[in-house]
């Protein structure tokens, strides 16, 4: 049983899609996708300076059609039909959206450049970030949380907790961590997926309204709870409302588990995903598509088990 997961924002890194670009059809297929967004995702993929590509409006964007770019080539001569579903972290929803047959690949980036935007304009409201917090007991950490006003933005498992709020209340807990903790600060230019992120919402309520949403074809779980959802609407409702509440990894991964997953292969730009899958699904076999070079082994892992 292969899944196949799509990363988050802060997966990005500058020149990522340079070797994607090689191939003409991964460049026709991104021209596309950029002429659909109103962004030049070609530039932002290949020759964009850091903290270019670490603009909310624009990270987002080219992480999906990154992701789409992989599905493509993975997808190609009835691989699609060899996988057992499909999962994406954060704004990687909207890939695994489209994967799904959810939402057209035209409907997916259209949905994410209004995401990131959205995103910024609420970002840009409160100086706020997201810091990680690795090791240390959850409950305490939860606890310490709520005497400083944070939240919980991401539950990665295998340890790892992403919080987000004020940059001062940060600063505190980076400087009086719990015991057997450790935090680092991350470069991210808002607080995802907490209660500062709630005028995005409302926007990206009316955008949805204006998609055409079908069920899925292929299963797909939700960051929400880690469950498996069978309505398209259902879905898209959830993609909206996640805006501003917790990424549940550590529930998709344990979803994944149950259902019996015998390997994971993340779409470009990949590398997060698999780690968490060390420490969260120990001894299941994965693969990180960061390059066309890493298709190979891709393919291997869905054609073998099928």
């Amino acid at each position: 049983m292969i899944v196949i997961v799509a990363p988050g924002q802060g997966s990005q890194t500058p020149g990522f899609l340079e070797p994607w670009l090689a191939e003409e059809r991964f460049r026709d297929q991104l021209a596309g996708i950029s002429d659909a967004v109103g962004l030049d995702l070609l530039a932002h993929g290949t020759t964009s300076d850091a903290d270019t590509i670490r603009d909310t409006a624009i990270a987002q964007p080219v992480i999906v059609a990154a992701g789409l770019l992989t599905l493509t080539a993975l997808f190609a001569d009835g691989r699609r039909e060899k996988v057992a579903g499909v999962a994406g972290h954060s704004v990687g929803e909207l890939t695994a959206a489209a994967a799904a047959g959810i939402l057209s690949e035209t409907d997916a980036v259209r949905f994410v450049r209004e995401r990131g935007t959205a995103m910024a304009k609420a970002a840009a409201l409160t100086p706020t970030g997201m810091s990680a917090v690795l090791g240390g007991d959850e409950d305490a950490l939860l606890a310490r949380l709520a005497e400083l006003g944070l939240e919980p933005a991401n539950f990665n498992g295998g340890g790892q907790i992403v919080v987000a709020g004020a940059l001062d209340a940060l600063d505190a807990l980076k400087d009086n961590p719990i015991a057997g903790s450790r935090v680092i600060a991350l470069q991210v230019a808002g607080a995802f997926h907490t209660r500062y992120m709630e005028p995005a919402v409302e926007h990206l309520r009316g955008v949805a309204g204006e998609l055409e949403i079908h069920d899925p074809s292929l299963q797909i779980w939700s960051n929400v709870d880690g469950a498996a959802v069978a309505s398209g609407a259902d879905f898209v409702d959830r993609l909206v409302g996640q805006v501003s509440s917790p990424v549940r990894w550590d529930k998709t991964m344990a979803s994944f588990a149950d259902a019996g997953v015998t390997g994971l292969i993340e779409l470009a730009p990949a590398g997060a995903l698999v780690g968490l899958a060390k420490r969260g699904l120990k001894g299941v076999p994965t693969v990180a598509v960061k390059t066309p070079d890493d298709l190979a082994a891709a393919y291997e892992m869905i054609d073998g088990d099928a």
